[in-house]
């Protein structure tokens, strides 16, 4: 009998064993699938059609289709956080995002000098957008009493604040939210407001009647994302996925929907 029981036992313990070591092999693999980290992509949602809002207070737009489309490519789990624009490099440098998504400039030497980019994505430039019965026809009738208005911590945010050192315009008006540029024309609180090309004409054609585009393209833009400094590793994934999706016809895809 004890014999017996002696190698139930023996075989039980050997079974328990056996699940054990098997239970603890499925947990490590369920884990380390888990333990991937969730990268959060930051952008600044005022600037459609590249980053905006839907009628359901999602961030959506250009930026986030085609950043989604890489992640799925190359199996990043990411997820998306608003930010004001003069905070996404401060964010990433602090860690509190892994990648920026907002239109932003990589032709900024500024910005080299403190993030790494991706290849770039859309080439674009700046227009000036006036009421629709302003005599303003381009950035050359520009005159010393004016305000101009334009986007804080963007290349147009720039560009008026250097008018204004050069006696050019009387006032650089920077302000958070491209809308809120927008607002300040068409109150008459301003003279003109300089933006990017594409983000001025989908405005102008969802809102048309109000304000107009003149003049030509002023300094040419290409945008990309951005990661932290010395990012290697995130950034060779981004610019992999870029070129999967570009070779699948994906991106193309993504340009007619949105543009």
């Amino acid at each position: 009998m004890k014999s017996i029981t002696k190698k139930v036992l023996i075989f039980t313990l050997a079974i328990v064993t056996a699940l054990s070591f098997t239970g603890c092999g499925k947990k490590d693999d369920s884990s380390s699938e888990k333990s991937a980290k969730k990268l959060v992509v930051a952008t600044e949602p005022t600037f459609p059609p590249f980053d905006t809002t839907n009628k359901d207070g999602e961030l959506d737009g250009f930026d986030m289709d085609l950043m989604k489309a890489i992640a799925k490519d190359q199996n990043l789990d990411i997820e998306f956080k608003s930010f004001e624009f003069d905070a996404l490099i401060p964010a990433l440098k602090a860690g509190n995002a892994d990648i920026v998504a907002a239109g932003m400039n990589s032709n900024d030497g500024e910005r080299k000098k403190q993030v790494d980019f991706s290849k770039t994505y859309c080439d674009a430039g700046l227009v000036v957008m006036v009421k629709k019965d302003s005599k303003i026809k381009s950035i050359k009738d520009f005159k010393s009493n004016m305000k101009v208005a334009s986007q804080t911590g963007t290349s147009g945010g720039k560009l008026i604040e250097k008018l204004k050192k050069q006696g050019k315009i009387a006032d650089a008006v920077s302000m958070k939210k491209f809308d809120a540029c927008v607002l300040q024309l068409i109150n008459g609180d301003v003279e003109a407001v300089i933006i990017d090309k594409p983000v001025g004409e989908a405005y102008l054609a969802k809102k048309p009647g109000k304000t107009k585009i003149v003049g030509k393209t002023m300094n040419a833009e290409a945008y990309a994302f951005a990661v932290k400094k010395g990012n290697k590793d995130l950034l060779e994934k981004l610019n992999k996925g870029f070129e999967a999706i570009k070779k699948s016809g994906e991106f193309d895809k993504l340009k007619k929907k949105w543009f």
